[in-house]
């Protein structure tokens, strides 16, 4: 590309439709995607179960341990940032496979660190080199064709989805076999063996852009998309209510089922999150009906869903059942939501597609993040009926913003919001 502006960077009107890959997307080659995906997202999780053993063999005070997670939650976001729109102009298989192997070694010095200081700077290259998730994604819709890109890219968050439900119960079961580092030990291992199996199995990625922008104007390239596109800006907004909503349950959740009545034990707490895997399913039917023009009829119900599902949440303390329901109404609607808005975002410029997911995907950590911060403040101070008040509250303002706006903004190539491929789905259902 030419000329002095950011905007020289950001693809053209023209150019959203994207080229058709003349490579094959085979069912296989898709499974390999979300399998990849949901492996390399599992490592920013792992810690969570293990911060008290970990603490206690590295001397660490609680607030020291406690940083783990917060370090590799900054790496994620630094990598959402500075990592994944290099798959915008460079070969997306060889990034792959450098953040893959790169990834085996974070994970390797995270299994040797035998100080706090090795501990911290290995979780956080963890969290860095994480982002490989991300470009994932853009690759696999990079490489479906136009009508089958919503479904891919379902069924590739499906991926994710389940390795994010299941990295806590994994980590926690290997830990009590063999040891908070076997953990990391065996991922690494399987991390490389990704990385070598993608190498062979992927194409290479020949839709790059010659002469690429300078790395500067690349990053900032982010940031005019933002301000030129309001599809994006609204879509990022509802990925931070989601988010939000998904984390003010998810990182509340165990206190009221540690204490009485239930009194659970944290291996039993972390099996429901095999039960909010459901959402896999949910991120491929969004993905379907994306692909049939429906998108904003999904992004409604989703959200109305989304609202509906702590009504039974709030009962927690009184059954398990209620909460069952809970948590699988509301992780259906939280992926349903989320494929919905990576296959509109995605849409609107498929040559910048990792700056437009990374972009997004930062609204998606800072949601996550507060959801963490206040669940757990707003427990102590008020209990668990006011936790629930807090996401219903989140999930009808995400409900009221799409009424407000369901009307008013364009989707990728000038028709309404429910075309999740740029034009060729035809008009809003």
């Amino acid at each position: 590309m030419t000329g002095d502006t950011d905007e020289d960077a950001i693809p053209r009107t023209g150019e959203r439709s994207g080229g058709t890959s003349p490579y094959v997307l085979s069912r296989g080659a898709v499974a390999l995607f979300a399998v990849a995906g949901g492996t390399a997202v599992a490592n920013v999780y792992f810690a969570q179960p293990l911060l008290v053993t970990m603490g206690r063999e590295l001397a660490m005070s609680p607030a020291l341990v406690g940083s783990v997670v917060t370090l590799t939650h900054i790496g994620y976001g630094l990598g959402l940032l500075l990592l994944v729109p290099l798959g915008d102009v460079t070969d997306r298989r060889r990034l792959i496979v450098i953040q893959l192997l790169l990834l085996a070694a974070a994970l390797t010095a995270v299994a040797a660190a035998r100080t706090p200081a090795a501990l911290l700077a290995g979780t956080a290259a963890v969290g860095l080199l994480a982002v490989v998730t991300q470009t994932l994604v853009v690759f696999a819709a990079s490489l479906a064709p136009p009508d089958r890109r919503g479904r891919v890219v379902g069924l590739v968050t499906g991926g994710v989805v389940i390795g994010i439900l299941l990295a806590r119960t994994v980590s926690g079961l290997m830990a009590d076999l063999a040891g908070w580092r076997s953990v990391y030990a065996a991922s690494a291992a399987v991390i490389a063996l990704l990385a070598l199996v993608l190498h062979r199995a992927l194409p290479r990625h020949g839709d790059v852009t010659t002469p690429a922008p300078r790395y500067g104007r690349l990053l900032r390239s982010t940031v005019t998309l933002f301000a030129t596109e309001r599809l994006l800006r609204l879509r990022a907004l509802f990925g931070l209510l989601i988010f939000a909503a998904f984390s003010t349950l998810w990182s509340g959740v165990a206190l009221p089922l540690s204490e009485a009545p239930h009194s659970l034990s944290h291996t039993a707490i972390g099996a429901f999150g095999l039960i909010g895997a459901a959402g896999a399913l949910a991120a491929t039917v969004a993905g379907r009906l994306n692909d049939r023009g429906l998108s904003h009829r999904t992004t409604g119900a989703g959200l109305a869903l989304l609202a509906v599902s702590w009504l039974p949440l709030a009962f927690t303390r009184s059954s398990l059942w209620a909460l069952v329901v809970g948590v699988i109404v509301l992780d259906l609607a939280v992926q349903a939501v989320h494929v919905t808005n990576q296959s509109l975002i995605y849409a609107l410029h498929p040559r910048a597609g990792g700056r437009l997911i990374g972009g997004y995907m930062l609204f998606y950590a800072i949601g996550s993040a507060a959801g963490a911060i206040a669940s757990t403040a707003l427990y102590a101070a008020a209990g668990w009926g006011a936790v629930c008040a807090l996401g219903a509250g989140i999930s009808c303002l995400a409900l009221l913003l799409w009424a407000l706006t369901r009307h008013s903004v364009p989707g990728p190539a000038g028709s309404l919001v429910g075309s999740a491929s740029g034009g060729a789905a035809g008009p809003a259902g």
